[in-house]
């Protein structure tokens, strides 16, 4: 029986990666994700204008913006130390985590919350934008294709046709 189907390319001739080139996960992942959690804030501040005005939606938005670059700041620091250093990002992940949360801690305490926000429309947007943000990196990474194993050696003298 025969086929006029295209065999395709032969596989095992391409690195495992992205298709075109050598392109950073880390920001294909911060575009995935804001873009997601901008949508999501996007929505959220209609309903947020409807319901209390430019107050609830400028709240809804100043959370999800804090929330974005919360976030932001690790996929970052992943493509800058995760090139040269992978196994290295993760410490500084970590790091970074624990500086992040002190931070927005001190700024929040130390500011307080402006006399134009709405809390509830606040707490609202950020929580969109880590739902949406969250669910837009695990489907980025699923279809990340990372290569788990080393390729294996070839024997000198090239591959062994004889079977």
């Amino acid at each position: 029986m025969t086929s006029n189907a295209d065999s395709g390319r032969p596989s095992g001739k391409r690195a495992v990666g992205s298709v075109g080139g050598q392109s950073s996960l880390w920001l294909r992942l911060l575009a995935l994700s804001a873009a997601s959690a901008a949508a999501g804030t996007a929505v959220t501040c209609v309903i947020a204008t409807f319901l209390n005005g430019g107050q609830g939606a400028l709240s809804a938005a100043f959370g999800a913006a804090l929330v974005m670059l919360f976030f932001g700041i690790s996929l970052l620091i992943g493509h800058f130390v995760g090139r040269n250093n992978p196994s290295g990002a993760v410490g500084l992940f970590v790091a970074t985590y624990f500086i992040k949360v002190v931070g927005f801690a001190v700024v929040l305490f130390v500011l307080g919350a402006p006399d134009w926000l709405h809390a509830r429309w606040f707490l609202i947007g950020a929580v969109v934008a880590v739902v949406f943000w969250q669910a837009a990196e695990i489907y980025g990474f699923s279809k990340a294709r990372l290569q788990i194993y080393n390729d294996p050696a070839e024997p000198k003298g090239g591959p062994d046709v004889s079977a």
